[in-house]
């Protein structure tokens, strides 16, 4: 187990370091409920991630075999051929326990389950497997709010920057 997974984690109020040290460990994501319409916010979500250096692959049994910008999308974490370190969740929360074992399965170091998607039986499992746990909350929102690319409370912060955006 993790030193995040033995503290109790409060999953209505996730620290910035808590959400910060998983979006600087993680590489490789596995997006389940990724969709090819240009117009669903996992789509959204996984290109933003993309563009901000992590690989993003697709688990949609629909879209098997085909590609998902630029990545070829599987049926099942299992069938995913390389290391995932974690899996974004964008299902409904009552289809989240099998999803939580096939992570655990694979050996992903975080299970991120997007907003309105919560399962704290999920939850746990996955902690005491030793997997860290995000509820209720978007990876590509949390990325933009730490980075500052958005503020928290909307994205009209009036800052002005040229610097180039640091990985964060």
């Amino acid at each position: 187990m993790t030193t995040a997974t033995l503290e109790k984690i409060d999953h209505e109020n996730y620290s910035d370091d808590y959400i910060r040290s998983i979006l600087r460990k993680v590489n490789v994501i596995a997006m389940v409920g990724a969709s090819a319409n240009w117009n669903r916010p996992s789509y959204f979500a996984m290109k933003y991630l993309q563009q901000k250096g992590y690989r993003v692959i697709p688990v949609n049994p629909k879209e098997a075999g085909k590609e998902i910008l630029g990545e070829r999308a599987y049926a099942a974490l299992t069938d995913i051929p390389v290391k995932v370190d974690m899996v974004d969740c964008f299902r409904a929360s009552e289809a989240i326990p099998p999803i939580a074992e096939d992570a655990i399965k694979i050996g992903a170091k975080v299970l991120w389950m997007q907003l309105g998607v919560r399962n704290d039986e999920a939850a746990r499992k996955a902690e005491a497997a030793g997997l860290q746990v995000v509820m209720n909350r978007c990876p590509k929102i949390e990325y933009g709010r730490l980075s500052q690319e958005i503020g928290w409370m909307g994205v009209n912060t009036r800052v002005i920057n040229s610097k180039r955006q640091r990985r964060i």
